[in-house]
């Protein structure tokens, strides 16, 4: 098993994207208990951090981080994963937290090892910057990606084999955010239409937004489809029929792609904001229950909830994350 490798000694780069789902790691990782947050960003390599390890706020910046001087490595940090040639934009992890998946500006898909940090595949193919990643099957056992190429394709992660097993190439921009439910893919483009492929059926049902799609998320029933995009907005829409449920405002989205998500059992909705701030609404009613500036002011780009707990996690243009806790 690979040794935790140390941080870079260089300043943070900017923090694309993370996901705290690594609540519980194999019982051969060398941590097993704490929880974890795996994030990927522009300087090209994928951290795995123990965010209890990390100073408490009374200690922290403004952004709830301490970041890194060029003597002393990042708070918490368990293991480096590098692999990318270029900037890593999404990751996924597989729900027995043993394996995750990347990709990046480098046009390639990547499956990891989480305990060795062995890169397990490595897929090429798209002809663009790989924007999006997620696990499907009943058993995880194939990794959808969507890119800049205007692509969705289909990976077998239980073969040896380097072509995609399925590609869908009805987007007419650029695929920003993929999710699997059952035999079901979501994907979101910047075209401004919501995609869903049903895979057994092969069929596809496509419901026009108007705007440009920064991120898809279905919710724990798969009744439903949180959406946000580019004129400041996120959406609940109905996956069955598209029928809009709910939309969510108090946030700026208007240049960059900026994630949302569900969390305390998809009772509310939290995004980030192209002005720093973090927006979280009451999934029912659409009223603001909170609304906090971080990052330093600078875009907060991605959010993410662990699903286990009260916890969930930013990330912003300022190369921090920061976990954030439920009273």
């Amino acid at each position: 098993m690979a040794a935790p490798s140390t941080a870079s000694p260089s300043p943070p780069a900017r923090a694309n994207t993370y996901s705290p789902s690594l609540s519980r790691l194999p019982k051969s990782h060398p941590l097993t208990n704490p929880p974890q947050v795996l994030t990927g960003s522009s300087d090209r390599t994928i951290r795995l951090y123990n965010p209890l390890k990390a100073p408490p706020s009374a200690l922290a910046t403004d952004s709830l981080t301490t970041k890194p001087t060029p003597t002393s490595p990042a708070p918490g940090l368990i293991q480096t994963y590098s692999a990318h040639g270029y900037e890593v934009l999404d990751l996924a992890v597989s729900a027995d937290n043993a394996r995750f998946a990347s990709v990046g500006g480098d046009r390639q898909v990547f499956l990891w090892d989480v305990a060795t940090g062995r890169t397990l595949r490595r897929w090429a193919g798209h002809g663009g910057r790989v924007n999006a990643v997620a696990f499907g099957g009943p058993a995880q056992e194939v990794v959808v990606s969507g890119s800049f190429d205007a692509t969705v394709r289909v990976w077998d992660a239980k073969s040896a084999a380097t072509k995609p097993v399925q590609v869908f190439e009805d987007a007419r921009d650029s695929v920003s955010s993929v999710a699997v439910v059952g035999w079901e893919i979501v994907a979101g483009s910047v075209d401004g239409k919501v995609r869903l492929y049903d895979v057994r059926m092969g069929v596809v049902y496509t419901d026009v937004v108007g705007y440009p799609v920064t991120s898809v998320c279905v919710t724990a029933d798969g009744a439903a489809v949180l959406v946000s995009t580019l004129d400041s907005t996120v959406r609940l829409m109905d996956r069955a029929n598209g029928q809009l449920l709910q939309a969510y405002r108090a946030h700026e989205n208007k240049e960059y792609r900026v994630r949302s998500c569900l969390g305390l059992n998809d009772a509310v909705v939290v995004s980030g904001s192209e002005d720093g701030y973090l927006c979280a609404w009451d999934l029912l009613e659409g009223k603001v229950v909170e609304k906090m500036r971080a990052h330093e002011g600078k875009v907060a780009s991605a959010v993410a909830w662990n699903g286990k707990g009260r916890e969930w996690a930013s990330a912003g243009g300022d190369g921090t994350v920061c976990i954030w806790g439920m009273p």
